[in-house]
């Protein structure tokens, strides 16, 4: 079983900042992968649903970030489940805008959902850091007004069709294909140039 945890803010005011990209993702991960209705428990909602052939919940904690680890950890004895059964999806100020990273383990890297995480379950577990940017500007108001600040309309047309492949992608995590996962979508968003032909010599073409 797969404990899926996007983190976020609860009401409609936190739904479009940055910082709910992961919840953002789970909710459509959950509506494209046919989970079932929305449940409350574990201070959350959750979802039941397969990816991959695997058993996912997949879950948002209605703790606000800060206390995310409390239903994670709650979540997480009640399934008898490890860490590494756990992936969190949420946002990253350090990594640029429209890039994802998967790692497992390491700090919290001033993200205080996961440090509430680390708290409660400890650091093994895996996350999958979405990049929204930073603001270029180490001045706490600032970050927080960046972070907290809903996305704009020219950031929609990269958040849209990242949140699309992460969708599409999502049946790898339910079979543990974590770096399988973060390549395809780093393709997806990324793709290769077609290489222009050389053309041809005359020899080569066949002609005499």
């Amino acid at each position: 079983m797969l404990l899926l945890v996007g983190l976020g803010n609860p009401g409609p005011k936190y739904a479009l900042n940055r910082h709910n990209i992961g919840f953002m993702a789970v909710d459509e991960i959950v509506r494209r992968h046919s989970f079932s209705p929305e449940r409350q428990r574990f201070q959350s909602l959750t979802y039941e649903g397969t990816l991959g052939g695997e058993k996912v919940i997949a879950m948002k904690p209605m703790t606000y970030m800060n206390e995310s680890g409390r239903a994670v950890g709650e979540a997480l004895r009640f399934f008898k489940l490890e860490p590494q059964n756990v992936v969190v999806i949420h946002d990253e100020l350090d990594l640029p805008a429209n890039k994802l990273r998967i790692k497992t383990g390491g700090g919290a890297g001033g993200h205080n959902g996961i440090k509430s995480i680390i708290a409660h379950i400890g650091e093994n577990f895996r996350r999958i850091r979405i990049g929204i940017g930073h603001p270029g500007t180490k001045e706490r108001d600032q970050v927080l007004n960046a972070v907290l600040g809903d996305f704009s309309k020219t950031e929609m047309k990269w958040v849209e069709p990242l949140l699309d492949t992460i969708v599409a992608e999502a049946p790898l995590l339910g079979e543990g294909r974590f770096n399988s996962f973060a390549n395809r979508v780093h393709l997806a968003l990324n793709p290769e140039p077609i290489k222009a032909e050389k053309p041809k010599t005359p020899k080569e073409s066949g002609d005499k």
